[in-house]
């Protein structure tokens, strides 16, 4: 069979059992649709945590960020890691213990305020806007090459399958369906990694493949030295030598660590088990179902790009496979023959090269550039969209909760009944998953880039008042809040200017300290931090009980007076 035919069938499956488990785990009350219930187990939250956190990002554009950048790309492998290691070690027991299940929420009860409540819903719908444009995107990127539709019609295609199971289920829905496409996008990764390694090093295991020989059919040697040699043969640089500056890659990987941290739909992912325990265990389970894919990330990195330059170097158009034509078509592969002799010069002078590759096809392609079975060609595309759909569905219930219960149910309609909630939340839904589609369909930059904009602005506005919420009994409202917003408009402006208004200034010859803007959450933390502690130093203290709560929180036991898990 062909491999449209293919991916037909793997995604009419897998998406079949999406919406049949959202229907099984129909949400019947705000409970259900916000926290499942709180009754799930460890080592399922684990998995449905790990497909929470794996987006689009990691699925499709980390792996080619690498390819591309070499060492340098792999601040987001580091970065992405250490965060959620910060986050399941530092915040999520903590959070968990003091019993709100949304950050706004936290925040509000934490510093006592409306005002500081309003201002994190604010930043929470930003946040997780900015990130689910980037799984929109990813999601119209796969239906595009392997469906033949226009981007355009699959992000509408995402945009209706995510609305339905994410409405119809909420969090209960959405936890079970995460677990269903964590296998799915898992065995879709490692299934061409370890048919790759083993076609080009003799290995089947793609962490050892990657210090391993090549075949003598591959050119033999080590993998990493023909990769550095033929990349500095052709003009692109030293792969395994970095070509950023120090400064830059330390606050890239720092606002990555703080953004993740912050993160909302991650955060609430621990208020679905039953205990503080149950947290910390699923977090443990979450740890090792991520590390699966990001250790195997960097091997079909070095795969994807010997296979690349081997296949398209020096070739003749006409002759290349047919792989090459169908992504012409996506326009995500461009060909300009500048010197009219029918060859593809792929080389890293701008001037003479002729083929342009976007980054984040190269997950996608790799299986067919290695030729292998179309069957698994498939099953890659089915896996790419099981990990933008379950992350954009985590992020929509957040812009739903921060709306339905942060924003109408807690500041402007107390008195609404659960049933009325649970209907604002799933317009809240419906509207986001159409402003979603459109940024999709117009998106910013490619996948990871929009994604680390999303964690530059958790960094610069959630995670120092967290830390300070937990650690700190002497922060009060005034300064959380002055944090907050200094933190986030000067964060959201460097990146506008930079990215929106004036992107031909975009190189380290005019950012602040050679930072780009996908490092600057991190300066907008130390700010956040800089304004938040001296505010607090000159008003008055938080009142006496919660500061005892604060206190208390970080006590061992499961139960802290007057902060019990509560909606």
């Amino acid at each position: 069979m062909s491999v449209q035919i293919w991916t037909y069938l793997f995604v009419f499956l897998s998406f079949s059992l999406y919406i049949g488990i959202a229907v099984w785990s129909r949400a019947g009350s705000t409970h259900d649709f916000y926290v499942a219930g709180g009754g799930v187990k460890p080592l399922v939250n684990g998995m449905a945590t790990a497909a929470d956190w794996m987006s689009a990002a990691s699925f499709i554009s980390m792996a080619g960020l690498i390819s591309f950048l070499g060492r340098d790309g792999t601040y987001y492998l580091m970065g992405w890691t250490g965060g959620y290691v910060l986050l399941a070690l530092l915040l999520a027991p903590y959070l968990r213990k003091f019993g709100k299940f949304t950050v706004p929420a936290f925040i509000g009860e934490r510093y006592y305020s409306q005002s500081a409540r309003l201002t994190a819903v604010f930043c929470a719908i930003v946040v997780s806007f900015v990130y689910v444009c980037g799984q929109m995107q990813g999601a119209g990127i796969v239906f595009s090459r392997f469906l033949e539709v226009d981007i355009t019609t699959g992000v509408i295609i995402g945009m209706a399958i995510v609305f339905f199971y994410a409405v119809l289920g909420g969090m209960k829905g959405i936890t079970y369906t995460q677990v269903a496409q964590y296998c799915v996008l898992i065995f879709a990764y490692m299934v061409p990694a370890v048919f790759i390694s083993l076609m080009m090093t003799g290995n089947p295991i793609p962490q050892l493949g990657f210090g391993s020989e090549l075949t003598p059919e591959y050119g033999g040697g080590y993998l990493l030295d023909r990769l550095d040699g033929v990349s500095e043969q052709l003009g692109f640089g030293t792969y395994t030598e970095g070509q950023k500056s120090t400064q830059d890659v330390f606050f890239i990987t720092a606002a990555l660590m703080f953004g993740t941290a912050g993160l909302p739909h991650v955060i609430i992912r621990f208020f679905t088990v039953p205990s503080v325990r149950d947290a910390r265990r699923s977090a443990g389970y979450a740890l090792i179902f991520i590390a699966i894919l990001y250790t195997t990330a960097p091997a079909i990195a070095a795969f994807s790009k010997v296979n690349l330059m081997n296949t398209v170097n020096n070739a003749e158009y006409v002759s290349m496979p047919s792989w090459f034509s169908t992504w012409e078509r996506t326009s995500l592969i461009v060909f300009d023959d500048k010197n009219g002799d029918g060859r593809i010069q792929y080389v890293g002078d701008p001037q003479v090269n002729e083929l342009t590759v976007n980054r984040d096809i190269m997950v996608l392609a790799n299986p067919e550039i290695a030729r292998l079975p179309n069957w698994v060609v498939a099953l890659v595309a089915a896996g790419a969209l099981a990990a933008a759909l379950s992350t954009a569905a985590g992020l929509l219930l957040v812009i739903s909760t921060s709306i339905s219960h942060d924003l109408m149910k807690r500041c402007l309609a107390p008195h609404i009944t659960e049933k009325q909630e649970l209907r604002y939340a799933r317009i809240a839904i419906f509207v986001a998953v159409l402003i979603a589609g459109y940024f999709g369909i117009n998106p910013p930059g490619f996948v990871a880039e929009v994604v680390a904009f999303a964690f530059g602005l958790a960094a610069a506005s959630f995670f120092p008042a967290i830390v300070l919420g937990i650690f700190y009994s002497r922060m009060n409202r005034q300064g959380a809040v002055a944090g907050m917003v200094t933190g986030f408009a000067f964060t959201a402006a460097y990146i506008i200017f930079f990215k929106f208004i004036s992107p031909q200034l975009s190189n380290a010859s005019h950012w602040w300290f050679g930072i780009s803007p996908e490092g600057i959450g991190t300066l907008g933390t130390i700010l956040n931090l800089i304004v938040a502690l001296s505010v607090c130093r000159f008003t008055t203290a938080p009142p006496e009980e919660v500061q005892t709560i604060v206190r208390n929180i970080r006590l061992p036991g499961e139960h802290i007076e007057a902060a019990k898990p509560t909606l």
